[in-house]
């Protein structure tokens, strides 16, 4: 950071990227050059008796082993420099540019040698002693990887080109701005590349609208930010350490103040005062049925080895020919993803009444179960499994959400209200509701999910109360960035969310992840190290957690490192004052006017931290701790060690259990004391 600039364009790449592909290629270069140098000290008198050629192979080999020696002293040079300086200081990499270029341009007198090596080796044009077999085998080796090694640099240089690092932007539209302009062109290009790269998508309207608004959303996130790709990994690794630090000082504030957030690992006291139905229990009990419509590659995944043989008892052989009493869309002739919802939820094909594995553009899997021990018609939508659900997930934009008892004015993520709509259609023009409370009419109707499911869960709830306004729903891992503030609230009294840990789905957002862009801005400015020792011990905090020392020794000294919000607040207006053009047109820049966040009430789950005695007694089991948190405390996305661990649902349901195991624990344990 910022990109370098090289041939009169700029490249997805920093001058302080190349210090480990340096040092690969010196590593690479060193042993060639031994080589070489052994079969030009073994071979060279030999070249004298060549019947014809000897002088094309005494250039060669003379010719090749200067070419490396000249090319290890500039790689040397190149990463020396590259390795200079903090990340944002360019001052100190001045020369890379040069460097990299008289590297660049040396490629192409190795590529004329590395042509004789290959006519020499490979062809009869040259009539030179063969017996030699050390020098054949050499030879034949090194034509062979200095064509893999440039074939290489070809695909390194198209990787890092900037589609818009040298446009001219002024002249056909001069009334528009350079910025609107650039915007116009970045997201064209996002289009295109997702065209390309997604190319067995069906090409239609929705998926026009769905690559147009991801693509505005990335133009949005880092046009003129000046981040290359290795800029985010430094910064998420910079993020790690400062908010550690902001954790530390934050818990060492609570202890003076006496004032930490409440949370308790007592169940009842968390839901005292709470409607009957809202409990942990029954939402373990439904957390089963929202991770069914996953089907077998869920089971997969989580049992890699053994996945199959939990299957085979549940599957249904040649089930094309045969009759099923379970309605079942788009699953393969052994209804492998119908094995995997009666393996998840437990229940025969006699209760589960309709199943669709159909996923596309906005549609989702679903599946809708009787379950006989709650009374309910449980209707389960599947999270995100597939590339079709990321760009539902990121097509995030508010759209408004119009339904009867709905706060005027609400809005919702569009992706996931578009979803909601079709959903509700596909259950109305197949009446599938209709014929299951024909048979079952005293049941409540109860919807679930997980992650993207959850979300679109709670919105199908919204747009349907008014037919069926005893409904309730469980959401598990539900996103962020859903409902705006008002309708959020609204969802509390029949919506319950559950979320553990440090889960990022939690608090992930447009909003979030613009704060979280400008935080790594901000955490690149205030390091003092330079890329190549943030990702050396990025690597080892991955395997060994952040030490004490690395809190205050990765920042320099003349910018603090901000342990509030206002703080933050105070640092972004110094970096702005440092580098006005980054803060002022990316840090203040917003993809949408309107903030969506989290719905339902909010039961926020989280590890307990351990004492010194379960230190000492090397305890290894989590205990847990729990809160009921406002839409407004899932705003911020923190880079953390089990962002991803906590949203999977083998690790939400776990989590459950150990909390009413515990629980049961307490209360068989105060049993036998009363009875004492």
């Amino acid at each position: 950071m910022p990109a370098l600039k090289l041939f009169g364009r700029k490249w997805l790449a920093g001058t302080d990227d190349l210090v480990f592909p340096g040092l690969f290629e010196i590593i690479l270069r060193i042993i060639w050059l031994s080589l070489m140098g052994t079969v030009t000290g073994r071979y060279y008198g030999y070249t004298w008796t060549c019947a014809r050629g000897g002088d094309f192979v005494r250039i060669y080999l003379i010719g090749t082993c200067a070419l490396l020696a000249i090319v290890l002293v500039v790689l040397i040079a190149l990463v020396a420099h590259s390795a200079r300086g903090s990340i944002v200081d360019t001052h100190a990499r001045r020369h890379v540019p040069l460097l990299l270029g008289i590297k660049l341009v040396l490629i192409i007198p190795e590529v004329a040698w590395n042509v004789l090596g290959t006519i020499w080796a490979f062809t009869t044009v040259i009539d030179c002693p063969n017996d030699d077999d050390f020098t054949n085998t050499v030879i034949d080796i090194l034509v062979c990887c200095d064509w893999v090694l440039f074939a290489l640099a070809v695909f390194g240089i198209f990787m890092v080109i900037d589609p818009i690092g040298s446009i001219k932007l002024r002249g056909s539209q001069p009334e528009i701005s350079i910025d609107t302009l650039k915007h116009k062109k970045v997201t064209r290009i996002w289009v295109r590349r997702f065209r390309w790269f997604f190319c067995w998508l069906i090409r239609d309207k929705q998926s026009h609208e769905a690559f147009t608004q991801v693509a505005g959303l990335f133009s949005s996130m880092f046009r003129n930010s000046d981040l290359v790709p290795s800029d985010i990994i430094a910064g998420c690794v910079l993020l790690r350490v400062k908010q550690k630090r902001e954790s530390r000082e934050q818990r060492r504030l609570e202890l003076v103040a006496e004032q930490r957030l409440k949370y308790t690992s007592d169940l009842q006291e968390a839901f005292q005062g709470l409607p009957s139905w809202m409990s942990l229990e029954t939402a373990n009990h439904y957390a089963r049925l929202a991770i069914a419509p996953y089907g077998c590659h869920l089971v997969f995944l989580e049992y890699c080895l053994t996945g199959i043989f939990k299957l085979l008892r549940l599957m249904t052989c040649c089930a094309c020919f045969r009759a099923k009493k379970t309605i079942v869309k788009e699953d393969n002739c052994c209804l492998c993803n119908l094995a995997g919802v009666k393996y998840f939820s437990k229940k025969t094909e006699d209760e589960i009444i309709y199943v669709t594995f159909r996923n596309r553009l906005f549609e989702l899997p679903f599946c809708v179960i009787v379950d006989h021990k709650t009374r309910a018609i449980v209707l389960c939508v599947r999270g995100s499994m597939s590339v079709r659900d990321v760009f539902t997930d990121l097509t995030s934009v508010p759209e408004k959400i119009e339904a009867e008892g709905v706060p005027e004015d609400a809005m919702a993520h569009k992706g996931m209200l578009m979803c909601a709509n079709r959903l509700k259609k596909h259950l109305e023009d197949a009446g599938i509701l209709d014929k299951a409370f024909g048979q079952y009419p005293s049941y409540n109707l109860i919807l679930t999910g997980h992650s993207l499911g959850a979300g679109v869960a709670i919105l199908l709830g919204l747009l349907m109360r008014p037919t069926y306004p005893d409904l309730k729903v469980f959401g598990f891992a539900t996103p962020s960035g859903l409902l705006s503030l008002d309708a959020a609230k609204y969802t509390e009294s029949f919506a319950m969310s559950i979320g553990i840990g440090d889960d990022f789905v939690m608090r992930l957002s447009i909003d979030s992840m613009e704060e979280l862009r400008n935080q790594l801005l901000s955490v690149l400015q205030s390091c003092r190290l330079p890329k190549y020792r943030v990702m050396v011990n990025g690597f080892g905090y991955f395997l060994f957690g952040v030490p004490s020392r690395d809190l205050e020794s990765t920042w320099r000294n003349d910018i603090p490192s901000p342990t509030h919000r206002h703080h933050r607040v105070l640092l972004q207006a110094e970096n702005a004052y440092r580098n006005p053009f980054l803060y002022a047109d990316v840090a203040n820049r917003k993809f949408t006017k309107t903030r969506l966040y989290a719905a339902g009430r909010i039961l926020h789950i989280a590890y307990k931290k351990k004492t010194k005695e379960d230190k000492k007694n090397q305890n290894p089991s989590d205990t847990f701790e729990m809160r009921w948190i406002k839409p407004e405390d899932l705003t911020e996305l923190r880079v953390m060690p089990r962002m991803f661990k906590d949203h999977l649902p083998k690790n939400i349901i776990k989590t459950m259990e150990t909390v009413l195991g515990e629980q049961r624990t307490e209360i068989v344990e105060f049993s036998e004391i009363t009875i004492i």
